[in-house]
């Protein structure tokens, strides 16, 4: 398989040929960063974790070279941190079966050109080699200017693709910016209360972050359990883990939607909600209710 960067490589966890570990695909991630795809897509590694019939591949977009870096790590150099962090994402990939974890080697500010077609032309081949039935990626109301362009990039494959083609669902993931705002009802709740202890070792693999001074590991189980717990403010907790999506199927599906129109209707939603609530609750309104 050919990519536009010639460093880019596919890594195949259990040695199966290449296209035939693509074609086992059922659940792909496009991530911006190595370590991003066991933060956000949990709830699919840990639905293909030990299935026959399902797989998950994850494709990691940049080349790690501007990650923050401390203690042990302070004075690698930019290659050495990519060649430290490439190492990581193997090793994840190791840890939770993956059908194969692909390694694209871009750097950031490509990514974030709209004006280069060249992620877009990997990411339709890549599209079209595993034929996934989920993709899952970062949601568009997240504040990382990488994670939104690589999502925009995605789209734009997507898109691209002859509609049989599509995948039935996209799922857009938080990760800098949680999705605890969104109305309840429009949220894509996934549940990951099983396997803590691989959900743990995922994340765990990352020394070159978690030592280097971001606490991703705890920040990331932490949200989660804190997703579950403040769901339900009238219930027992359901779950000890939820991970939250924005559904930009729809975007998929009807081309013509413009991208941010779609995003801020989410957030007019919750705008709605709280006037709303507020309105609801008020002196105003009860004075005039009495009335």
């Amino acid at each position: 398989m050919k990519f536009n960067s010639k460093t880019a490589e596919v890594y195949i966890p259990n040695g199966l040929p290449l296209e035939q570990a693509l074609a086992r695909t059922t659940h792909l991630c496009i991530a911006a960063h190595q370590d991003d795809i066991e933060i956000m897509a949990a709830q699919p590694i840990l639905a293909c974790f030990h299935q026959a019939d399902k797989a998950f591949t994850g494709v990691v977009v940049t080349d790690g070279r501007g990650s923050p870096r401390d203690g042990l790590y302070k004075d690698y150099t930019d290659e050495a941190m990519r060649l430290v962090r490439f190492g990581e994402q193997r090793k994840a990939a190791d840890v939770g079966e993956y059908a194969a974890q692909v390694l694209l080697d871009y750097p950031s500010k490509m990514v974030k050109d709209p004006t280069r077609n060249e992620l877009v032309e990997d990411l339709i081949t890549l599209l079209r080699a595993t034929k996934p039935k989920v993709v899952y990626t970062h949601n568009l109301a997240d504040k990382h200017d990488t994670h939104v362009a690589v999502s925009l990039r995605l789209i734009q494959a997507l898109r691209h693709l002859e509609p049989a083609e599509r995948p039935a669902q996209v799922i857009g993931c938080e990760i800098w910016r949680s999705l605890d705002w969104m109305v309840d009802s429009e949220k894509f709740v996934m549940d990951v209360s099983e396997h803590q202890n691989l959900q743990a070792a995922l994340l765990g693999v990352f020394d070159s972050q978690i030592a280097g001074g971001k606490r991703y590991d705890a920040a990331a189980l932490s949200r989660r359990l804190a997703n579950a717990t403040f769901f339900e403010s009238h219930a027992v907790d359901k779950s000890n883990g939820l991970i939250f999506g924005m559904d930009l199927t729809p975007l998929i599906q009807d081309p013509s939607l413009d991208i941010s129109s779609y995003v801020l209707e989410y957030i007019d939603h919750f705008s709605q909600d709280v006037t709303s609530r507020i309105g609801r609750l008020s002196a105003s309104a009860n004075s005039s209710a009495e009335r």
